[in-house]
């Protein structure tokens, strides 16, 4: 006994070899014990009356000897001096371990219990509604531009019934499992057209959008080369279009007129930047006949003019070419056709080359007669003079009726009155029968310079 206790003394021994020491020091005293067991079992038996408080005294002596032996151990192997942990540290690993040493680095069973139970898991059932998404539907539509979308029909999301359970994990869902679901309103798909049409998307235009013709164009019955020709369009005049049964036929109107037309034959101002100017010039060159109604404007600006007059080779001392923004100001403030009151001084001036003319400034004969044209006629300090004097005489005695609202606040007279036409006027104005004639070829020369 005392040689084990003074090699636990020995501080180069480590942990394995302690344990083995303290192990045979318990079983010699197991041992030692035992004998003494058996020697005193006779005397037990003879000695019943006492045996209960023997045993227990025996009993008892182990375990006080097992406590001072382990308390010994303790004092050698862990100095005041160092904690438990730094002398297990210390403790060095032999090559072949024994079975109770492979669980020092045991699982911290604690930690496990604790982790474990900061999860809080649950589980519920729920039934609710949920929205269910549309479809989008496309389809194909020739009359719509290539590319270009339209929304035909909004769509609706639907509406199910759905009972599932959810599984949470310290409040957040991880996990949802679908037991039923029932529809309780359909969803509506949302339809869109998609446009094929490359016709009009070239011409980035629409039904119902305006078109011009590239040409003289006659409008058909039917969608045939051969078929019945229901009108005559001119080039540059503008339709409107209607259907697009093709990409090489489409259904025009044309004022009340409707037919069918080739594509290839219309234009649009994207295709064609002036078009639109040309249409404009067009439709003034249309109303230009020699019936037409000299009390309304033109509808010519002033570039208008001055392209018109500009360039004339008849008009040999520039004075029509001077004086085209008064023919113009003299049909907006007269409402009186410039064009007309430009040929009527060319044809009685010759092109402003006449003795009156020169002399008068008076480009128009006014005032004179027959038989002493030059005495008679009036005589103005300017050309504009005398052209808006006439300008003024034409509106109120020969364009107009009596009692019609003229300038300044006056009313026409209508003394010569006899339509607001060119042959109305020579009526009264001309004593030469083809003098409408002479001032309508005039007009239509300066028309023409568009």
């Amino acid at each position: 006994m005392l040689n084990n206790r003074n090699s636990l003394n020995n501080d180069n021994r480590n942990l394995s070899e302690v344990f083995k020491e303290l192990q045979e020091i318990q079983n010699h005293a197991i041992n030692a014990n035992g004998r003494k067991y058996q020697k005193q079992k006779t005397k037990y038996k003879k000695q019943k009356n006492n045996e209960i408080y023997q045993t227990t005294d025996l009993k008892l002596s182990h375990i006080i000897t097992g406590c001072t032996i382990l308390i010994v151990a303790m004092a050698i192997l862990f100095p005041k001096n160092l904690s438990f942990k730094e002398s297990y540290a210390k403790v060095e690993e032999p090559e072949n371990m024994s079975e109770y040493e492979i669980n020092r680095h045991r699982l911290n069973m604690q930690n496990i219990i604790s982790g474990n139970s900061d999860i809080d898991k649950v589980k519920e059932q729920i039934t609710d509604e949920r929205e269910v998404e549309f479809e989008t539907n496309y389809q194909s539509n020739a009359t719509l531009p290539k590319g270009e979308e339209i929304v035909i029909q909004e769509g609706v999301l639907g509406t199910d019934s759905v009972t599932a359970v959810r599984t949470y994990e310290n409040g957040n869902l991880v996990e949802e499992i679908i037991l039923n679901k029932e529809c309780i309103k359909e969803p509506i798909p949302k339809i869109i057209d998609r446009g094929t049409s490359e016709f009009l998307a070239k011409h980035k235009i629409h039904i119902g959008d305006t078109l011009y013709l590239l040409k003289d164009t006659k409008l058909k019955e039917t969608t045939e080369d051969e078929a019945k020709e229901v009108a005559e369009i001119k080039q540059s005049l503008d339709v409107k279009l209607l259907e697009l049964p093709s990409e090489e036929w489409c259904k025009v109107s044309f004022e009340t007129i409707e037919g069918y037309v080739k594509t290839s034959e219309l234009t649009s101002p994207v295709i064609t930047p002036n078009i639109k100017e040309k249409n404009r010039i067009q439709k003034i060159l249309l109303k230009l006949n020699i019936e037409m109604e000299l009390n309304k404007p033109s509808g010519l600006n002033l570039s208008d003019y001055k392209k018109i007059f500009t360039g004339l080779t008849q008009d040999k001392n520039n004075i029509f070419e001077e004086h085209y923004s008064v023919f113009y100001n003299m049909e907006k403030k007269y409402k009186i056709n410039g064009i007309f009151l430009a040929a009527m001084a060319i044809h009685e001036s010759n092109w402003g080359t006449s003795q009156i003319a020169l002399e008068k400034k008076n480009l128009f004969g006014y005032g004179s007669y027959d038989a002493t044209p030059y005495e008679s006629s009036f005589e103005f300090e300017s050309y504009s003079e005398g052209i808006e004097t006439v300008a003024k005489s034409l509106v109120k005695y020969y364009l107009n009726p009596s009692g019609v609202k003229i300038y300044d606040g006056e009313t026409s007279a209508g003394w010569y009155y006899n339509g607001p036409t060119l042959s109305g006027v020579n009526t009264r104005y001309a004593s030469d029968e083809n003098w409408h004639t002479k001032v309508y070829s005039y007009m239509q020369l300066l028309y023409n310079k568009l």
